[in-house]
């Protein structure tokens, strides 16, 4: 068995040209996920979460899109290989669930056909034998009859069951790594239950890598195992679950955090909005919306993860020699965040 881990990522820096001039989506981020692993990217729309992982397996347009960096999987560099070959890893052995299911899927053909499509494309099978594990797929997700709903097309799901057909999708091919984009957006709070309940479940029974994307840390409470906070195409923060809820170390995983309901659920959310990504402000990305900025935050690039403890590292100069870090720290929703995940675990 290798020592490398099965996805690993570095520098990855993704920019689309346009009109405004150089958009900087994602800016030299650097990730690995280990076999049977779950990593959630969290972060306010427009981090560059999306674009991260699509930058991963080039679903990314180029033109006017443009990745640089190095991806590699099961030690193999993806960023290198010709399109044929990747198209014989993207779908088989790396799967995505698209943020949207009524835009992923293809209106016009039945929801079976587009499962059995994907079998067929990655696995020398016969149209029964497809039919057979796409109709057993179908009722592994919970889709109740799912003989009879094979035929059906995509209008005639409601959300959460378009949402378990692209599960399904994803799963066809047994796939080491699936990458699953806001897979519970626009969901109601008990569907969302159910489908995340779903991935653990299935996570367990085929042994696979799950890497999530979402804004929702009551979402990354329930599934992660470690987490990476992005913001504006930067990495704030890494550590493991239990490290980010109770001791998040970074200023902007706090304010986050303080728009949980256990902290008062700040309804108006960060003050401030995101910086454009054609004009990016020096220093650390977060300094125009952070209480704690000081001069030092807004020159130069952005402050270099420093490792608090084993596996917890923060982009904040006050972690930095010379600075004071109580500064940045916050007991208060380290006490109330132990007491989220201990619930998560139960």
């Amino acid at each position: 068995m290798s020592d490398e881990p099965l996805l690993e990522v570095e520098n990855l820096r993704t920019t689309f040209d346009t009109d405004q001039g150089e958009l900087i989506a994602v800016d030299g981020i650097d990730f690995s996920i280990e076999q049977g692993e779950t990593v959630c990217i969290v972060g306010e729309s427009g981090s560059g979460k999306t674009v991260a992982t699509e930058s991963i397996t080039r679903i990314v347009p180029i033109p006017p899109g443009e990745v640089d960096g190095s991806v590699r999987f099961k030690g193999q560099g993806l960023q290198s290989i010709d399109d044929e070959a990747l198209r014989d890893i993207r779908g088989d052995q790396i799967a995505h669930i698209f943020q949207n299911p009524q835009e992923a899927m293809n209106h016009v053909y039945t929801i079976g056909w587009q499962i059995v499509e994907g079998l067929k494309i990655h696995q020398d099978v016969t149209d029964e034998e497809a039919r057979a594990k796409a109709v057993e797929l179908l009722d592994r997700v919970g889709i109740a009859n799912a003989s009879a709903r094979f035929n059906d097309y995509p209008h005639e799901f409601s959300g959460g069951q378009k949402q378990r057909a692209m599960i399904a999708m994803a799963l066809a091919t047994d796939p080491d790594l699936l990458i699953a984009d806001e897979p519970t957006t626009a969901l109601d709070v008990t569907v969302q239950a159910q489908i995340l309940d779903l991935l653990n479940e299935l996570q367990d029974e085929f042994g696979m890598s799950i890497l999530l994307v979402t804004h929702d840390l009551g979402v990354v409470a329930q599934i992660a195992d470690r987490v990476i906070v992005m913001y504006s195409g930067k990495v704030m923060e890494r550590g493991d679950v239990y490290q980010i809820f109770e001791e998040p170390a970074h200023p902007y995983t706090q304010a986050l955090m303080k728009c949980l309901p256990e902290f008062g659920g700040n309804a108006g959310g960060i003050q401030g909005t995101l910086p454009d990504p054609t004009d990016p402000p020096d220093g650390c990305r977060f300094a125009p919306r952070c209480e704690h900025a000081a001069s030092d935050c807004t020159v130069g690039d952005q402050p270099a993860e420093i490792e608090i403890e084993p596996g917890h590292l923060a982009s904040c100069i006050y972690y930095q020699q010379g600075y004071d870090s109580s500064v940045v720290q916050n007991d208060d929703l380290g006490t109330n965040a132990n007491e989220r995940t201990e619930a998560a675990d139960d």
